[in-house]
């Protein structure tokens, strides 16, 4: 079986191609060779069919996810559900099921089944789950088992997977070695640190990462490498055992692209503000300029019920920087599950940031939209504002205009885009 990028290498643009630069700067053909270059990854398993395909990588939009699932603490379909609709509405890019309660099979093939767009996972998620409820010990956890979860869920059509394969022994002493706040906050990390410290035995995806690779490969699943050591506060940005992760995750990609798998990295996290783009930059270059999928970054941690709006400026500041996907952060970040608010929320102020991301790359066409709301507002064409807005409905809910149609209720009569018109029409 051949991947997206076996095609690509092969010279061959495929009808997922195609689909996936319709309405992107780039043609298919430059598509196929930003995937055969490992620029860029169309994530697309063999199994799953559905209507929205999407690339990510280098010369494309700047892409977004919306991490949805459920907890131990709360495992209700309807509101998944309703988490669902909300990300199509929000014209999200890609759904993560991140479940951990309820019937874990039956959530990711809801999702499978009913997301428009591509459908990403944490495999080791659904294993832990397992284990914690029949009460085995996290430590009894072995690479076979690992990777049987794993080709479990990319049998079943999941097109991506978040792998923490930096999580080496390394790495892990590297840890040691700084003085974090929050040493470990992902939680497929801290697992793999808890597994590894217990039996005193390398990452079980690290050391068998071409058995994984055979996978990967078999249903075309694209692979994200996670980012274990992420900080977790702005203070433990940027030190050894993140920047020990980082280079053994472009090494990773290196192998995962020679055997055909497509791959992109994943990066921080919480980052002060200063430090994104040289982060960003730094990835780029060790990676070849594979994609790199950022949480957030969060350049502040103080803002837990508005992290939508930290998360919206660390993206921009990223996306601008090179960074090619962004997860959404919820206002529920820090706090508790999100809702279907949450997620619409999240998934907007993503959207925002990814689009001013486009504008600062130079991105064909990005600008254009923007041409066009700011001519509307000069001719206060209010359906022409609506319509070229990233949220028409929310816009025509709060939009207030004068009896006359002539201005909003902010500025009524002194409106100075009505008085400057006034002023420089002729006579």
């Amino acid at each position: 079986m051949n991947t997206q990028l076996d095609f690509a290498k092969a010279g061959i643009v495929t009808d997922a191609m195609k689909r996936a630069a319709d309405g992107e700067p780039l043609t298919a053909e430059e598509l196929r060779g930003r995937i055969a270059a490992g620029q860029a990854v169309l994530p697309k398993n063999i199994h799953h069919d559905f209507p929205e395909v999407r690339a990510i990588g280098r010369g494309l939009t700047t892409k977004v996810n919306a991490n949805l699932g459920t907890s131990g603490e709360c495992a209700d379909l309807d509101m998944e559900r309703r988490k669902l609709d909300a990300a199509v509405r929000a014209r999200t890019d890609s759904i993560m099921d991140l479940s951990t309660g309820g019937d874990l099979t039956a959530l990711r093939m809801f999702f499978l089944e009913h997301s428009p767009t591509m459908v990403g996972t944490v495999p080791i998620y659904a294993l832990a789950t397992e284990m914690v409820r029949s009460g085995e010990p996290l430590e009894k956890m072995d690479g076979d088992r690992l990777l049987r979860a794993i080709e479990d869920q990319c049998r079943q059509g999941v097109d991506y997977i978040t792998v923490h394969c930096g999580v080496t022994l390394a790495s892990m002493a590297k840890l040691e070695r700084f003085e974090r706040i929050m040493p470990c906050v992902s939680r497929g990390g801290s697992l793999h640190l808890f597994w590894m410290r217990k039996n005193h035995k390398e990452n079980p995806l690290y050391e068998y990462f071409d058995d994984l690779l055979e996978i990967a490969h078999r249903y075309d699943v694209t692979l994200s490498l996670g980012d274990g050591f992420r900080p977790g506060a702005i203070a433990d940005a940027i030190d050894g055992a993140q920047i020990q992760e980082l280079m053994t995750l472009a090494e990773l990609a290196r192998r995962a692209r020679n055997r055909g798998v497509q791959v992109m990295i994943e990066g921080p996290g919480h980052v002060p503000l200063e430090h994104i783009q040289s982060h960003v930059q730094l990835q780029k270059r060790l990676s070849d300029n594979a994609p790199f999928y950022v949480l957030g970054p969060l350049p502040t941690d103080i803002a837990a019920g508005y992290d939508h709006i930290t998360a919206a400026i660390g993206g921009a500041l990223a996306g601008a920087a090179g960074a090619d996907f962004l997860c959404y952060v919820t206002p529920a970040e820090h706090l508790g599950l999100p809702d279907e608010d949450d997620v619409y929320q999240g998934i907007m102020a993503a959207r925002i940031a990814a689009h001013v991301a486009d504008l600062a790359k130079g991105l064909p066409g990005a600008a254009e939209r923007d041409r066009r709301v700011s001519i509307a507002r000069r001719n206060l064409d209010w359906e022409g504002v609506i319509s070229e807005c990233l949220d028409p409905e929310r816009v025509r809910r709060r939009l207030q205009v004068t009896e006359d149609r002539e201005a909003c209720s902010m500025c009524g009569k002194l409106c100075a885009v009505k008085i400057s018109r006034q002023a420089t029409s002729p006579g």
